[in-house]
């Protein structure tokens, strides 16, 4: 049997939604508005937080960092996605899929590091509010956030080569709109049971060992909440931690869903539109869900605009 990869046709064929024509034309229009009220709402907070003195402080950083995050990672993927749905092509280049892969595994892995470190900042600041200028200095900020970047990229540098060393005897149709693990798995012409067990293996390191931190975190912040007597102090750290919990709850939903599972156990239609979900809805939701619940960022959105406007005036 020839094992040759399909790296050697120089491209693959992203099949995606095509066996539904009608349903291509929908998700391009729902897809592409989507995809630019990302693009805004993401680059407000990161504005928003960089221009107003106000919000210098750690939790607006990771949020920055969040932000920054989310645009990289739906950007990776999307615009292709796009280019597929406006037309016939469509292929992407097997560079295009290498790059592809490397950035979905590895900006799905920062963030989850990125999410147990916002976990931590709002820990110190419940839990030991009197120490937390002090433990939260701008260096330990900037530690905590290169380890997630460097950890998240290195666990996609070998995740990576795994998938894509594996033989495909000439196949190149990937039954998904990106160029994501699971449907390369699919694509192999040997059994795949002892890479899905490693990627099992290390799925749990950079996912769960993340979420039980974010879980013992929180265990602690509620028992520090019950002990504040100020309904109005409750009722402030509810605020800022409930929108941290909800981000969390809508990435780790799914992401778990997704990757925790055997690769040929889900439906592949449904494994699509979760990833459409992760990829487009969660980028989308997360600044609305940090504007609305959070008064500090609807303020500096409110002294920004008012404040252009009376620079228009003059």
């Amino acid at each position: 049997m020839d094992r040759t990869n399909s790296s050697t046709q120089g491209y693959f064929i992203l099949l995606g939604f095509s066996d539904r024509p009608h349903l291509e034309r929908v998700l391009f229009v729902v897809i592409l508005v989507t995809y630019l009220l990302t693009l805004v709402g993401n680059s407000t907070i990161i504005l928003v937080s960089r221009l107003d003195p106000r919000l210098h402080t750690p939790m607006y950083f990771f949020l920055t960092h969040l932000s920054f995050l989310d645009l990289s990672f739906t950007t990776s993927s999307i615009p292709q996605l796009l280019h597929n749905l406006s037309g016939r092509d469509k292929t992407i280049s097997y560079v295009g899929c290498v790059v592809q892969l490397f950035l979905f595994l590895g900006l799905g892995g920062v963030e989850c590091l990125l999410l147990a470190v916002m976990a931590y900042d709002r820990f110190v600041a419940v839990c030991k509010p009197l120490h937390y200028t002090v433990i939260m200095s701008s260096r330990l900020c900037l530690g905590l956030v290169s380890v997630a970047w460097g950890c998240g990229m290195a666990n996609s540098l070998v995740m990576s080569p795994v998938t894509l060393r594996l033989p495909r005897c000439g196949h190149n149709k990937v039954d998904h709109f990106l160029c994501e693990m699971p449907a390369l798995n699919r694509m192999a012409c040997v059994n795949t049971v002892a890479i899905e067990g490693t990627v099992f293996v290390l799925a749990v390191d950079i996912m769960l060992s993340p979420l039980v931190f974010i879980l013992v975190s929180y265990g602690h912040i509620v028992r520090a909440v019950f002990r504040i007597q100020s309904s109005s102090g409750r009722h402030r750290i509810f605020n800022t931690c409930g929108s941290h919990l909800t981000v969390v709850s809508l990435f780790y939903g799914n992401i778990i869903y997704m990757y925790m599972q055997p690769g040929h156990s889900s439906s592949q239609d449904q494994g699509k539109f979760l990833t459409l979900f992760y990829n487009i809805v969660t980028p989308l939701l997360n600044p609305l869900i940090y504007t609305l619940r959070n008064k500090e960022v609807k303020g500096a959105l409110r002294r920004l605009l008012l404040g252009n406007r009376k620079g228009g005036k003059e």
